[in-house]
């Protein structure tokens, strides 16, 4: 059952990739563009020499975006199918769409919202080459830290739910994560590495769209696994005479 839910995942994540590539070509790369040519033209105002172009920006734009956002997107389903196999009938007992949507709103929040609060994307010209391996560090860490903190946010409210309800519960462990997350955010040191003279509408643009295409990501996982995962155990469920859970 394990190895049918992750090529289903795997599917998802296809589907979701598809989205998410069409997205980032029609509004993203523009932004990019713009970007580029801010960085051409301070280094020509700076005297610089121009950088060898190795890989065409049309081949970047095009197969290069697609080959890279359908990698992650699979790559992601797969984990994603993973994580609903765990959860689903152990530590959930919503129905296998429920499930779904809660792992991928979860998720999004976890690994994207949050993280982009400290440390948000940033387009080519914006940040110093020298700091690359710093700020991609923190961006890691933060990451995992928000993960965990959403693990064991809910290990908590499941306690607390056993003596004060489910909802009450529920309410308290949120205002602990959100806590906890504030102080992380606090403590983390900020980057900004901004050029002054950079257009801030493309990089509100650049950082919309980057929401943007996570959160088509997560919503097409959450959506489309859900119904796909939903359709198999209810077959396996019937094949048994009654409810199928992941493991079985």
């Amino acid at each position: 059952m394990v190895g049918n839910l992750l090529l289903r995942g795997m599917l998802a994540g296809l589907i979701a990739g598809i989205l998410v590539f069409a997205f980032a070509h029609i509004f993203g790369e523009p932004l990019v563009d713009a970007a580029i040519a801010f960085e051409e033209a301070s280094a020509q105002a700076a005297g610089e020499a121009a950088e060898p172009e190795i890989v065409s920006r049309a081949t970047q734009a095009g197969l290069g975006l697609f080959t890279g956002v359908m990698a992650y997107s699979v790559a992601v389903g797969g984990l994603f199918a993973l994580a609903f196999a765990f959860v689903h009938g152990r530590f959930s007992r919503l129905s296998a769409r429920g499930t779904s949507a809660v792992i991928a709103i979860g998720a999004f929040v976890a690994v994207v919202l949050v993280p982009s609060i400290k440390y948000p994307a940033t387009p080519p010209a914006v940040g110093n080459p020298d700091t690359i391996g710093v700020r991609t560090e923190l961006f890691f860490l933060m990451i995992v830290v928000s993960l965990a903190a959403l693990v064991a946010a809910v290990a908590l409210s499941r306690r607390l739910s056993e003596r004060f309800g489910p909802w009450n519960g529920a309410t308290i462990a949120g205002i602990a994560y959100l806590v906890f997350i504030g102080l992380v955010l606090y403590l983390l040191p900020p980057i900004n590495e901004v050029p002054e003279n950079f257009s801030a509408m493309v990089l509100w643009g650049f950082r919309t769209t980057s929401l943007g295409m996570h959160a088509i990501l997560w919503a097409t996982l959450g959506l489309a696994f859900g119904a796909l995962a939903e359709k198999r155990l209810a077959v396996k469920g019937g094949q048994r005479g009654r409810p199928a859970t992941a493991f079985h």
